[in-house]
Parts: C-alpha cells; structure tokens; sequence
C-alpha cells in the first residue's frame, strides 16, 4: 500500500464560496476541526488549531485561490518553519459539481518526513481516520452555513 498520499473526495451541498469560507476561516474551522484556530487565510501566514484534548499545531498558509483551492502546510518540527521536507501539505480543491461542491482532499509529504517504516504507517493511518472523522464533519457545517444565507 503507498502511503505517500491521501486522498478523500466528498460532495457538498453547498457553493463552493460557502465552502471554501468552512475550510479557511478560524471561526468555521473551530465548528468542525480543531477546539480552537487562529488563522489568517492569505499565503505564508502562519496560524495555529488546538484541540483540549491534544496537540497545538502551528499552520502555513500556502494557496488561497478562493473560491477553488486552500492548502497549508502542518506536522512541521516545533518551532521550524513549515518546508516541503519537514512538514505536511493538505490542499482543499474545490469544484462546483450538480448544485453544490466537490471537494477534494490531498495531504501529502508522508514519505518526505523521513518517519521510519512504522511511525509512517501510523502517522498516515492516524491522519486517514481522521479526515474520514473530520470531512462528514465539514460537510455538515457547510450545508449549515450554506443554509443560514
């Protein structure tokens, strides 16, 4: 099994102007992800989401092409800066598909890390069945913005 790259696809009943403000604003982000998120959606800022239970990972910006494609780069080593080589990279694009949005997980840069064989499989399995946590999530708070206008 390869384990470099994740992918997850999902259809949103929602825009994808709705959905890329879910992906990319803090106040969105808290409501489906993380506990808390401070985060300003432009390239190469750097923002942070913690959750009470868990980690505090720092996260950079790197495209904001409302309303298509967010991604960022996270995982980095504590007080690095987040690098093709040391960090990993998810992007979010989105299309807009039978009335709503596809949306198009990929979060890469496992292999890159240089995790040995074990701590890759568990990184990648971690971050699988989190997204397949996470993602029904998003959808859902985006079908909730996306009503409210």
């Amino acid at each position: 099994m390869e384990l470099g790259t994740l992918e997850r696809h999902i259809h949103i009943d929602a825009s994808p102007e709705v959905v890329y403000e879910v992906v990319s604003r803090p106040e969105h982000i808290r409501e489906w992800w993380s506990d808390e998120a401070s985060l300003d959606p432009t390239p190469g800022a750097v923002g942070e989401i913690s959750w009470h239970d868990g980690p505090t990972e720092t996260l950079t910006v790197v495209d904001a092409d409302p309303p298509r494609r967010f991604s960022f780069r996270w995982v980095a080593p504590e007080g690095a800066a987040a690098t093709d080589t040391n960090s990993l990279l998810v992007t979010f694009e989105l299309t807009a598909s039978n009335g709503g949005t596809q949306l198009h997980l990929v979060e890469t840069g496992f292999r890159e890390k240089g995790w040995e064989t074990a701590v890759l499989e568990e990184q990648y399995h971690d971050h699988e069945t989190g997204w397949d946590h996470f993602l029904p999530r998003l959808r859902d708070r985006a079908i909730a913005v996306g009503a409210d206008r």
